[in-house]
């Protein structure tokens, strides 16, 4: 089988031929480290919304100068946004795939000499409002060198390489159509904190309990917690106790004794755990929770259901306290508003480490979330080591310079050209067993996500390179094994490759031409080939023995079916043959996704496995779901996510639940974590569903009526008519038993580190846990914008005063929010919008900084800069008045 390279045949074929490499690697080595370059915005109003003018300058401060004419050397950068400019300069600017783009020298290009500088200009997709659009670590290669990057792009601090946002055309994404976005400043902030005006005392901010219960009844009194107290459990709550013990150990210096409670222990202080399934009506997760002077009853529905009083108790316990707490006596009834209380977290494209997830999952069991999708696997990397296909992880876990992709995929999203580069690993068989073990004890369920037919690139190109070694090694089996031994003139070669194509995952002659959403040109698994769904059996299974080790039952897979590059497989000979086939209900490409989800469907259900997928997989259009009586399964699960509202898709989470799916509501407007906290350049993250999201926004999300979320349209307009914004009738939700829940979503393009990502999903991630437990009385289609208010002042007092600090005590790395200032009267004023977060102003430009109690005097033309403080390690970003 000769399998086609048509990617790096292309790649090859453009390249200057050249004699001998023009550059040492010394030279190469010098002059990326001493060569600057930056990246700018020019004109986002350049092409209406449709494009913005940049610019790429070359500063060469080294003693190498790029020669004129044509030349071996390459230059090569990382842009979401594809570059449209071929020629500038004397210079081609060529798309390689997804964000990689190449530089070369043609004829005309006049060369760069030492000291001098070089501005690219170009054109390129939609527009650039921030700093993290712009991707690090560009490099500079020449002949069979070892690439350079060039140093100040080597950074995770984007103004070492891209130039400042500053005027309206900067700032604002378009013009036509208008963007009304607030560009944020010290007032607007000011001003928007200052909307909350219920005043939360200590004492109520330390009693709130994140997420809130059902219903509460503080008694007079406290009761004083320390290590005299003895915990008493029925004994299938073994577990649960451990980890309540270690809790109360390690995070309060608290050493309790526990014992089962059939062993009768002497009349002490007593925290007593019981199960009792009639709790509740039989419900599950429900709790009740009594605290005393000398006693603590916990009862639960079931296990989960105890340990979420625990977390609740834990919750009323104030941050660094230490050896003895006072907490208020009370009484709790509490049960789970939604059964899916979860979060989305993407490291297929970007690994950020072990400790992130154990982090994750430690944090999201204190608020009482019960789900973690994890997105492993992706276009830019798959995250989990799989046995009997290790090209999986050596391939797909790591992206370098490697245009024929043999040791690594193609770098993308700032990696740069080493294996050594930020967002580059993966999980060992080992460390997820523990993971699962981790999160089982927590009640964390782990449903994992084998990214298909999409998004499918580095499962695609890990299995093509497994071909390669296993094709080539049959034809060296192979070469003395001859088939017609009669004729030794006509020798022929028996080769058998059916290892080598046994999980492959692309038609080696397939023609098709497409360009995905993130401009990849070849990251569809093709959903004609038998080897496909072989593959994804294979993982399944495997998938399936590390659960049972880790003593869990693997009940939900998700299989991701969005955003397929349009005209993929129309030129597979293999998709060809099949639309030629009368009988196999496949007639054209349009036909290919429903069959792919069915026989997925059939696959998992085989296994006892329930499915799920993105809601655009599941579409035949932009309304009408795929048949769901054609899935043999009960469960059948949908994330929600596009209700970008003048798309007039917002009503798919009805269709969906309507015709018979399980909808778990993932918004892009209220819950997409990768998006800025703020309207800010220097705020990390995209903006395609929304300018940002802040931790107010997703906690003011209303789960039980989608339509009443729809407060904005992407240019910022207010929409006051859903259904003529919309243009046609909104669907009412007939089966709302169909909805299960609600989850957060973080995709990390833009996030390279534990730190960026922990700081993206804290603490906006407070809100879900807030909203999927706990239905709060303001919400209608009507806001009762009062109790909604005071709702909000309690939840930002509680995280203020306690959540964050207990987060940062945990290792957990937070987005601290920016301050509100102004200066009236010649009284300074600053806040936040978390009640009690510390804040610090400088009246010399950050050179010392002082911490802020009330209203000081200074000029109206003082220069002042403010952050918020949490510790001495943890402040916010710096913001300036005057």
């Amino acid at each position: 089988m000769d399998f086609k390279k048509r990617t790096l045949a292309s790649l090859i074929a453009i390249m200057p031929l050249m004699a001998q490499a023009q550059f040492s690697q010394t030279d190469v080595n010098n002059f990326a480290k001493e060569t600057t370059l930056t990246f700018a915005v020019v004109d986002n109003f350049h092409n209406k919304d449709a494009g913005f003018l940049g610019t790429i300058t070359l500063n060469n401060q080294s003693d190498v100068a790029l020669p004129a004419g044509e030349s071996d050397w390459q230059l090569y950068i990382h842009s979401v946004r594809k570059i449209s400019t071929e020629l500038v300069a004397g210079l081609n600017i060529e798309h390689v795939n997804g964000d990689l783009h190449r530089i070369t020298p043609t004829k005309n290009f006049t060369g760069l000499a030492s000291g001098k500088s070089l501005v690219l200009e170009f054109d390129a997709q939609v527009w650039v409002v921030a700093y993290s659009d712009f991707m690090p670590r560009a490099f500079f290669v020449s002949g069979d060198n070892k690439p350079a990057i060039f140093a100040n792009t080597d950074s995770e601090d984007m103004t070492q390489f891209v130039a400042p946002f500053e005027r309206e055309n900067q700032l604002r994404r378009y013009n036509e159509p208008k963007d009304l976005t607030v560009l944020v400043t010290p007032k607007v902030r000011f001003e928007r904190n200052q909307q909350t005006t219920s005043q939360v005392s200590q004492q109520d901010a330390l009693k709130r309990i994140i997420p809130k219960p059902q219903k509460v009844e503080f008694n007079r009194g406290t009761a004083t917690l320390d290590s005299s107290w003895q915990i008493t459990f029925q004994g299938q709550l073994k577990n649960e106790v451990m980890v309540f013990m270690q809790d109360l150990q390690d995070d309060y210096g608290l050493t309790l004794k526990a014992q089962p409670d059939h062993i009768k222990l002497a009349k002490e202080k007593l925290i007593s755990l019981k199960v009792n399934p009639q709790l509740a009506g039989g419900k599950s997760e429900s709790y009740t929770l009594e605290i005393d002077d000398d006693r603590i009853e916990i009862v639960g529905s079931d296990n989960a259901g105890v340990f979420y009083a625990m977390q609740s108790l834990l919750n009323l316990l104030p941050a660094n306290s230490q050896g003895t707490v006072d907490i208020p006596q009370l009484e709790i009834e509490d049960s789970p508003r939604y059964t899916w209380r979860g979060m989305h977290y993407d490291n297929g494209r970007n690994y950020h480490g072990k400790d992130a997830m154990f982090k994750l999952v430690e944090q999201m069991a204190r608020y009482k979330m019960n789900k973690l999708h994890w997105h492993f696997s992706e276009d830019e990397g798959w995250r989990l080591e799989i046995p009997g296909l290790p090209e999986l992880t050596d391939i797909g876990g790591y992206r370098c310079f490697d245009l024929e992709e043999k040791e690594c995929l193609l770098t993308q999203l700032g990696t740069g050209p080493f294996k050594s580069g930020s967002g580059n690993g993966y999980l060992t068989r080992s460390e997820f067993i523990e993971l699962l073990t981790f999160a089982k004890d927590r009640h964390i369920q782990i449903i994992p996500e084998i990214e298909g037919p999409g998004h499918a690139r580095a499962s695609i190109k890990a299995m093509e390179a497994r071909y390669h070694k296993l094709a080539d090694e049959a034809q060296k089996t192979a070469k003395n094994n001859l088939i017609n031994k009669k004729n030794p003139g006509k020798e022929t070669q028996q080769v058998d490759i059916s290892a080598a194509t046994q999980y492959l995952l692309s038609d080696p002659k397939d023609t098709s031409v497409y360009m995905t959403v993130q401009n990849y040109k070849d990251n569809s698994m093709n959903v004609c080939m038998d080897s496909t769904y072989a593959f994804l059996d294979k993982v399944t299974y495997e998938l399936q023995q590390m659960y049972r080790e880790a003593g869990v039952q693997l009940t939900n897979l998700h299989f991701g079916g969005d955003e397929v590059g349009a005209g993929s497989w129309v030129g597979s000979p293999i998709c060809q043959a099949m639309f030629a086939d009368p009988n196999n209900g496949v007639a054209g490409a349009a036909d290919l996704k429903p069959y792919f989800t069915q026989r997925v469907a059939k696959l998992l259900e085989k296994r006892g496995i329930s499915p799920g997928a993105w809601e655009d997989g599941l579409m035949y259009d932009r309304t009408n779901p795929f048949k769901r009586d054609e899935f043999p399964n009960k469960t059948f699960t949908a994330n929600v996510w596009d209700n970008i509202w003048e798309w007039g898709v917002a009503d798919r989470a009805y269709r969906l639940a309507n015709a018979g799916y399980q909808v778990i509501l993932s918004h892009g407007t209220h819950l997409y974590f990768d998006h800025p906290y703020e309207a800010h350049p220097e705020e990390r993250g995209y903006y395609w569903a929304t300018r940002y999201t802040d931790t107010k926004k997703a906690f003011n999300y209303m789960p039980d009526d989608v339509y009443a979320n729809a407060d904005y349209t992407r240019t910022r307009e207010p929409i006051d008519n859903l259904e003529a914004l919309v243009g046609r009738p909104l669907p009412k939700l007939e089966k709302p038993e169909n909805i299960l829940g609600m989850q957060g979503q973080v995709w990390s393009e833009t996030i390279r580190t534990e730190d960026q990502v922990l700081a993206m999903i804290f603490p906006r991630i407070l809100s879900v846990a807030e909203r999927a437990w706990h239905k709060a009385p303001w919400e209608s289609e009507q806001v009762d914008r009062k109790s909604q208010e005071k709702d909000w002042a309690q939840f930002s007092a509680a995280v203020g005063l306690k959540e964050l600090t207990k987060l940062a005590n945990a290792g957990v790395t937070l987005n601290l929010p920016v301050p509100g200032g102004v200066i009236n009267n010649g009284k300074l004023e600053i806040n936040t919008p978390f009640a009690y977060l510390n804040t610090e102003y400088s009246l010399d430009n950050g050179a010392s900084w002082q911490q802020y109690t009330a209203p000081i005097s200074v000029s109206e033309q003082q220069s002042v800069a403010l952050r918020s403080s949490l510790n001495s390690k943890l402040k916010s970003r710096i913001t300036h008045i005057n």
